[in-house]
């Protein structure tokens, strides 16, 4: 649970942006996203291949040099 406490003098917007950030790093948002329905073993085993197929695939590009 990301519980954030507004401190003296601060505004209500930066503690959101505190609190929004503190959400994606605990990833409260993707694990609801997770458990929100089932998924048979089969299928989540064909999604996590196909997913490490393409993290894999990303990876093997070559990346643009920027100055």
């Amino acid at each position: 649970m990301a519980i954030v406490t507004v401190n003296q003098g601060e505004s209500i917007e930066s503690a959101l942006r505190r609190f929004k950030r503190r959400v994606m790093t605990e990833e409260i948002i993707k694990d609801a996203k997770k458990h929100a329905f089932f998924m048979p073993p089969g299928q989540k085993a064909k999604l996590k291949s196909a997913l490490a197929r393409k993290r894999n695939k990303k990876k093997g590009r070559p990346r643009i040099q920027r100055d």
